[in-house]
Protein backbone atom coordinates (compact mmCIF):
# COMPACT_ATOMS: atom_id res chain seq x y z
CA UNK A 1 0.00 0.00 0.00
CA UNK A 2 1.36 3.41 -0.93
CA UNK A 3 1.23 5.75 2.08
CA UNK A 4 2.75 8.90 0.54
CA UNK A 5 0.45 9.69 -2.39
CA UNK A 6 -2.44 12.13 -2.03
CA UNK A 7 -5.71 10.44 -1.20
CA UNK A 8 -9.17 11.95 -1.51
CA UNK A 9 -11.21 11.92 1.65
CA UNK A 10 -14.48 10.11 1.54
CA UNK A 11 -17.36 12.54 1.16
CA UNK A 12 -18.61 11.69 4.63
CA UNK A 13 -15.22 12.70 6.07
CA UNK A 14 -14.81 15.97 4.17
CA UNK A 15 -15.71 19.40 5.50
CA UNK A 16 -18.90 20.52 3.79
CA UNK A 17 -19.90 24.05 2.84
CA UNK A 18 -23.23 24.82 1.14
CA UNK A 19 -23.85 21.05 1.19
CA UNK A 20 -20.77 20.39 -0.97
CA UNK A 21 -17.58 18.70 0.27
CA UNK A 22 -14.47 20.89 0.31
CA UNK A 23 -12.08 18.57 -1.51
CA UNK A 24 -9.79 21.29 -2.86
CA UNK A 25 -7.85 23.91 -0.91
CA UNK A 26 -9.60 26.75 -2.74
CA UNK A 27 -13.02 25.38 -1.70
CA UNK A 28 -11.91 25.03 1.90
CA UNK A 29 -10.54 28.58 1.94
CA UNK A 30 -13.81 29.95 0.54
CA UNK A 31 -15.80 28.06 3.18
CA UNK A 32 -13.65 29.35 6.05
CA UNK A 33 -13.54 32.91 4.67
CA UNK A 34 -17.30 33.07 4.15
CA UNK A 35 -18.09 31.52 7.53
CA UNK A 36 -15.80 33.92 9.37
CA UNK A 37 -17.12 37.01 7.61
CA UNK A 38 -20.75 36.04 8.11
CA UNK A 39 -20.20 35.52 11.86
CA UNK A 40 -17.78 38.37 12.48
CA UNK A 41 -20.24 40.94 13.88
CA UNK A 42 -22.94 38.62 15.24
CA UNK A 43 -23.92 38.74 18.90
CA UNK A 44 -22.63 35.91 21.05
CA UNK A 45 -24.64 34.02 23.65
CA UNK A 46 -22.00 33.23 26.26
CA UNK A 47 -24.47 31.16 28.28
CA UNK A 48 -23.88 28.20 25.94
CA UNK A 49 -20.50 27.85 27.64
CA UNK A 50 -22.31 26.86 30.84
CA UNK A 51 -23.49 23.70 29.08
CA UNK A 52 -19.94 22.43 28.58
CA UNK A 53 -19.09 19.61 30.95
CA UNK A 54 -16.33 20.48 33.40
CA UNK A 55 -13.66 18.02 34.45
CA UNK A 56 -11.62 18.03 37.66
CA UNK A 57 -8.21 19.67 37.38
CA UNK A 58 -5.17 17.41 37.29
CA UNK A 59 -2.77 17.81 40.15
CA UNK A 60 0.99 17.56 39.87
CA UNK A 61 3.35 16.42 42.56
CA UNK A 62 6.35 18.65 43.23
CA UNK A 63 9.52 17.56 41.43
CA UNK A 64 13.06 18.84 41.04
CA UNK A 65 14.45 20.20 37.79
CA UNK A 66 17.05 17.41 37.81
CA UNK A 67 14.26 14.80 37.99
CA UNK A 68 12.52 16.41 35.02
CA UNK A 69 15.69 16.58 32.91
CA UNK A 70 16.54 12.96 33.75
CA UNK A 71 13.05 11.83 32.74
CA UNK A 72 13.10 13.78 29.45
CA UNK A 73 16.59 12.59 28.49
CA UNK A 74 15.55 8.98 29.02
CA UNK A 75 12.56 9.35 26.62
CA UNK A 76 12.73 8.02 23.09
CA UNK A 77 12.53 10.55 20.25
CA UNK A 78 10.07 8.25 18.54
CA UNK A 79 7.63 7.84 21.43
CA UNK A 80 4.01 8.94 21.25
CA UNK A 81 1.89 10.95 23.69
CA UNK A 82 0.43 8.93 26.53
CA UNK A 83 -1.58 9.43 29.72
CA UNK A 84 1.51 10.76 31.52
CA UNK A 85 0.60 14.25 30.21
CA UNK A 86 3.87 14.59 28.25
CA UNK A 87 3.72 14.92 24.49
Amino acid sequence: MNWVNKHRLLTIEAIKYNRNPCLELANLWQALYSSFNSAQFQEIDELVLNEIETFPLSTWLDFLEEEFVCAIVSCSNSSVPSPDKLS
